[in-house]
């Protein structure tokens, strides 16, 4: 094991960051505003304390899980890319605030990687059954879906389709947790405005950063088997076809939305998705393509406060 630093840092809190650092929790928190603001979209009131409060645990652990899964599945090949030289230190990606990969870094043992994931992964079954048993099938599908991801590094670049599809999961899930019987044309639309928002927003701009390192290891990524126009093309693509599948999103909800937040809502996804996207096309930078990725990540929360406010002005 490559050991950095291990010793130098004894304490629990610094020990806790390290696992934090392995869920990418930073960024998992943020996502975890994706099933709120499906949730919140589909029913336009808060849900009853008791259910608020176990579907944020249930959506910590699921998410918390899923993304040590991805590190416990590409173990070993992190572990060969750092020591070809990949960087250990955070380096301004929002998926890597404190350390990134701490157990290929040697930061934590892959066995304390995998407790860590377990022990999350068995809170997030018991919350899921709890809610809904549906919610536990579509979590048992994220899993399985993240570790093809992962086996999928390289073999194949349609991976990103598998991305897309895990990143919907949680937003399906927490609209079986507040209604059994949901509108299927609505569950569609959410379906691919979170897909082509992961494809163009997320997934393709974060492995752009990471091009010249996935080229050396073999990766099949889209930036490194299309190359870079192409892939501006369907980041550019994907993020034109999230930007009405939103607005389709609103207007599917059982619960009538004013024009204002339509708007507010469209000129989010502007802001944080579609002018950054135009700036990536003309450059074709490694800066503009993570400042993509970090900027498109807060869509979903900000998607989140705006039907926020409208389930308060209903109460």
């Amino acid at each position: 094991m490559i050991q950095i630093g291990l010793d130098k840092y004894p304490s629990f809190f610094y020990r806790l960051k390290l696992f934090l650092a392995l869920s990418r929790t930073p960024h998992g928190l943020i996502d975890m505003t994706t099933p709120v603001f499906a949730a919140l979209i589909w029913l336009g009131h808060i849900p009853p304390l008791p259910v608020v409060f176990l579907s944020m645990l249930t959506a910590f652990a699921g998410y918390t899980a899923v993304y040590a899964l991805n590190d416990i599945v590409d173990y070993r090949q992190d572990r060969q890319a750092v020591r070809q030289g990949g960087t250990c230190p955070a380096n301004g990606d929002l998926d890597a605030i404190l350390v990134r990969h701490p157990m290929a870094c040697g930061f934590l043992s892959f066995q304390e990687g995998l407790t860590w994931t377990a022990s999350w992964a068995a809170l997030a079954i018991i919350g899921a059954y709890l809610l809904n048993p549906i919610c536990l099938w579509i979590f048992a599908a994220g899993c399985a879906l993240e570790a093809i991801y992962c086996v999928l590094w390289r073999v194949s670049h349609y991976r990103t389709i598998v991305s897309g599809a895990v990143k919907t999961l949680g937003a399906v899930a927490a609209i079986f947790a507040v209604d059994p019987h949901p509108s299927a044309a609505f569950l569609t639309a959410l379906f691919l405005c979170l897909f082509f928002w992961e494809i163009g927003g997320q997934n393709i701009p974060n492995d752009w950063t990471d091009v010249e390192t996935d080229s050396r290891s073999g990766a099949k990524t889209i930036p490194v088997r299309l190359g870079v126009h192409r892939s501006s093309m369907i980041i550019l693509g994907s993020i034109l076809l999230t930007l009405p599948l939103n607005t389709a999103v609103f207007q599917l909800s059982p619960v009538h939305y004013p024009p204002i937040y339509l708007i507010a809502a469209l000129a989010a996804g502007v802001y944080l998705l579609l002018l950054p996207a135009l700036r990536l096309w003309v450059s074709r930078s490694r800066q503009d393509a993570m400042a993509l990725f970090n900027r498109g990540s807060y869509y979903p929360l900000i998607l989140m406060g705006i039907v926020l406010i409208k389930a308060m002005v209903n109460v």
